[in-house]
């Protein structure tokens, strides 16, 4: 029975060692990798959506799928403003939808707009992130509730979305 019982211990402590070898991230690795992967959720809608349809708006009322990418793009721009010291008020940074003709223009607008937002944020020192996590969450979350909106923008067009695609193995 007491070889039992060390066999059990030694085995508690050897799990509770390899647990302790996973590390959670940092606030700073869980902002920066949060916020590239809803961006590269969108950038990918963005590229893979038809170039005929970024017009489509699923009722009059609500953006179409070009306009919510745009849309997205302004909180990156805000986010990008804060990371840099700049001053930056979230709905100044919304454009123009009209000033973008076509997929072309809006998938290198918002290109952009991620490269500039993740090179801001990554610049950061990490421990800014151990005093606030604003405006950044905030900006995560915007991004994750229109990649959803837009998650039904291809449903009603019978497509499915590069995320919930199978992935090659």
């Amino acid at each position: 029975m007491k070889a039992w019982i060390v066999r059990g211990l030694l085995l508690g402590t050897a799990i509770g060692m390899i647990a302790q070898q996973r590390q959670l991230p940092t606030p700073a690795q869980g902002i920066n990798n949060n916020l590239r992967g809803v961006n590269r959720r969108i950038l990918d809608m963005a590229k893979d959506f038809p170039a005929e349809k970024y017009d489509f708006r699923p009722t009059k009322e609500v953006r179409s799928f070009g306009e919510v990418i745009l849309h997205v793009m302004a909180g990156n721009t805000y986010a990008a403003k804060i990371a840099r010291g700049q001053t930056a008020d979230w709905d100044k940074e919304e454009v123009d939808p009209k000033a973008y003709k076509g997929k072309d223009q809006i998938v290198a607008a918002f290109q952009k707009s991620v490269d500039d937002v993740t090179a801001a944020v990554q610049a950061l020192p990490p421990e800014q992130f151990n005093k606030t996590l604003a405006p950044y969450l905030s900006v995560i979350e915007h991004g994750g509730e229109h990649y959803g909106q837009l998650v039904v923008y291809y449903r009603l067009n019978g497509m499915v979305p590069p995320a919930s695609r199978p992935q090659p193995k």
